[in-house]
């Protein structure tokens, strides 16, 4: 398994608080804090500066649940690589992945990146954020679970052909379901790669289960299971061990899609 970098003097504070680890406010005040500080016109079109800011708030107020940098410098090295021309992310939280990650993809010359957020609350302060960050043409952000907010995207013709990349970051048990609905449209294929954050913290069994199957052995996973993938899809898969920026052990798992089985 291949080791990412964590530098220890970046660490988050607790992202626990009173048994919280969201939801309890963090999300406005973090918003709140990027907007009154006294550098906000450097902030404006720099989403750098922008994701330095939720840093500073997550290092000195309250800890987030961000990706964080260690896991997304390794994501933005594949985006470099790869040159996704358009990104679907599964779990937008207050943006930081969609700032970070749609940079990398403007950089690298590519058009489109879709954030979907469960909630509408977080979808709001992502959606200002990015904003501020200069993205507001690159990240379209879509209020739904990850099941709705995949089909409706595709059933509006916004997601209408194969993805070059898709990032999985939301409600763990849907990490499965949710990539075999990309599969069943027609959104998965070869070239594409998949990303899936939190393998270790909490950790993944389904879904690396399914990643680094066998045509045959998805086919035998297929019969019972409620939702129905592809399992003709031929995948590659490799973990990498990270950081959560709190300083917690955690791993990605990066699959490329290889081939059809006829």
């Amino acid at each position: 398994m291949e080791t990412s970098e964590l530098d220890r003097s970046k660490i988050y504070k607790s992202w626990e608080v009173d048994g919280k680890f969201h939801s309890d406010g963090r999300e406005v005040t973090l918003l709140e804090y990027v907007y009154s500080r006294p550098d906000i016109d450097q902030l404006r079109g720099s989403p750098q500066k922008v994701l330095e800011a939720i840093d500073d708030f997550a290092r000195s107020v309250t800890g987030l649940i961000n990706i964080g940098e260690a896991k997304g410098a390794v994501v933005t090295k594949l985006i470099a690589h790869y040159k996704p021309a358009t990104i679907l992310e599964l779990g937008g939280y207050v943006g930081y992945s969609a700032i970070l990650f749609g940079d990398a993809l403007r950089k690298a010359g590519g058009k489109q990146y879709h954030s979907v957020e469960k909630s509408p609350l977080f979808a709001a302060v992502a959606a200002s954020l990015v904003d501020l960050a200069g993205l507001r043409d690159v990240v379209r952000i879509t209020v739904g679970t990850g099941a709705k907010g995949i089909q409706r995207l595709y059933d509006s013709g916004v997601l209408k052909s194969q993805l070059a990349m898709a990032f999985f970051d939301h409600h763990k048990p849907s990490y499965t379901s949710d990539l075999k609905r990309c599969e069943r449209l027609g959104l998965v294929g070869p070239g594409t790669v998949l990303v899936a954050d939190n393998m270790i913290l909490p950790g993944n069994p389904p879904y690396a289960e399914w990643v680094g199957a066998s045509v045959a052995e998805k086919q035998e996973l297929d019969k019972n299971a409620e939702e129905k993938g592809n399992p003709n899809l031929q995948y590659k898969s490799r973990s990498i061990k990270s950081w959560e920026p709190s300083g917690h052990e955690d791993a990605l798992e990066i699959t490329e899609c290889v081939g059809i089985q006829a």
